[in-house]
């Protein structure tokens, strides 16, 4: 299959001449091997069936034997043998931290190691890190990209756009996913996710744990975090949720699930944006849930496009996560990251796009509706007055994130932007 380019290929591109080496984190299957593939000139894939045996001995016996080859060297689920982290280090301060010689690519975050595994050194200085995810819309080909995500943070003062999706269209998007191979084939289908969670809870979670894994137990947390998709929820109400399809769990447990989930990237846990306000409002600290892609929440919850579309509630905080994970792939291009924003007054914002410089935005995300739109707008106006700018600089634009057709600016100076036709 010809590869499809990602966004993430301009950081990793910038990164490679700045670093020794280069750490690509993500969940399985979102692309990683075949993205890093496109800049190394030579790759050990360690979990390569016929070369696996080999590798682990090279690894126990003299692990720079496997750094052998041209730079920059691939070494594709290190985690596999952790030892060679190490190795890349040393090798790096040998030939003096000249950039570019290797990218290393994970799935998983290693589980605690023992003292004999444990690497000695964090990397900081040689390893530089990217996190990589499912592909977005502009990625995969379905939104038009008239709007820059960029071109907005850059001071435009007005947008306009055209997508073609319907709403059908985005529940089909929601439960295929944005994963490379089957968009590459042109070939989407919900099956996928499904397969993918089935794997999940019988092997992954467990392999990522390092201790046996109850597969009705893991279906059964994966299903109450796609039931708070883009909610708050604290562990007590997962475990409620859990409890209530007759499934036994005690909190060590979740935690031991959870921080599984987290090594895998599945997880993806939006944090709470603390910013300084004209008055003292309290602020809500919990982080809102995502799995890494929507099509996974749909699989979980046993929702095909046609029960999206029978309970458009559902779907909304499905489409939203489906946003929000676009908007992580943009931001990352930028050096930012995506927040949300609530208080204890009730006002709030699906999104707060921050940059590492300070500069941030607002957005609603609305699947439809002009008076959905309207009140998004309204709130996105309401915090920004909240914000002391005094303190903080004022946001760089405010946007209602949609599931409509047209791309247009308000009289009040909100974006209305469909999914569809943003990019990075």
């Amino acid at each position: 299959m010809d590869y499809i380019p990602r966004i993430v290929d301009q950081q990793i591109e910038r990164k490679l001449k700045q670093s020794g080496a280069l750490l690509v984190r993500g969940p399985k299957w979102c692309g990683k091997t075949s993205t890093c593939e496109q800049f190394a000139a030579s790759a050990l894939k360690l979990r390569d069936p016929d070369t696996y045996a080999a590798s682990m001995q090279a690894a126990a016996v003299k692990p720079s034997l496997l750094l052998r080859g041209e730079r920059p060297r691939l070494i594709d689920e290190w985690q596999v043998a952790p030892v060679l982290w190490d190795a890349v280090i040393y090798d790096i301060d040998q030939t003096g931290g000249e950039p570019g010689q290797f990218l290393l690519t994970g799935s998983a975050t290693p589980k605690d190691f023992n003292d004999d595994e444990a690497p000695k050194h964090t990397g900081t200085g040689r390893i530089a890190r990217v996190d990589m995810d499912p592909m977005s819309l502009e990625e995969s080909g379905h939104s038009s990209a008239d709007v820059s995500l960029s071109s907005l943070f850059d001071g435009a003062s007005s947008c306009e756009g055209f997508s073609s999706l319907s709403v059908e269209d985005y529940a089909h998007l929601i439960c295929a996913g944005g994963w490379p191979a089957p968009i590459a084939r042109r070939a989407l289908s919900p099956q996928v996710a499904r397969d993918y969670l089935d794997a999940l809870c019988e092997t992954d979670i467990s392999e990522a744990s390092g201790s046996a894994i109850d597969p009705d137990r893991a279906r059964a947390l994966l299903r109450s975090i796609a039931r708070n998709t883009a909610q708050e929820a604290s562990n007590v109400t997962l475990l409620a949720d859990v409890k209530n399809v007759g499934i036994g769990m005690s909190e060590p447990t979740l935690r031991v699930y959870l921080n599984a989930l987290r090594r895998l990237f599945v997880v993806e846990e939006a944090k709470a944006w603390a910013p300084a306000l004209r008055s003292k409002t309290p602020l809500r600290s919990s982080a809102v849930w995502h799995l890494c892609d929507p099509s996974l929440s749909a699989a979980a919850l046993e929702a095909d496009e046609e029960a999206l579309l029978s309970d458009l509630n559902t779907m909304g905080y499905l489409f939203e996560s489906l946003c929000v994970r676009d908007l992580r792939v943009y931001m990352r291009n930028i050096d930012g990251g995506v927040y949300h924003y609530r208080d204890k007054t009730g006002l709030e914002a699906d999104a707060i796009l921050r940059k590492s410089n300070g500069d941030w935005a607002g957005v609603e995300v609305k699947l439809g509706g002009q008076k959905r739109i309207d009140e998004g707008a309204s709130n996105l106006l309401a915090l920004a007055d909240r914000v002391d700018c005094s303190k903080m600089t004022a946001p760089k634009f405010l946007m209602v994130v949609t599931g409509g057709q047209y791309a247009y600016t308000r009289p009040d100076g909100v974006h209305v932007v469909p999914i569809g036709c943003l990019g990075h």
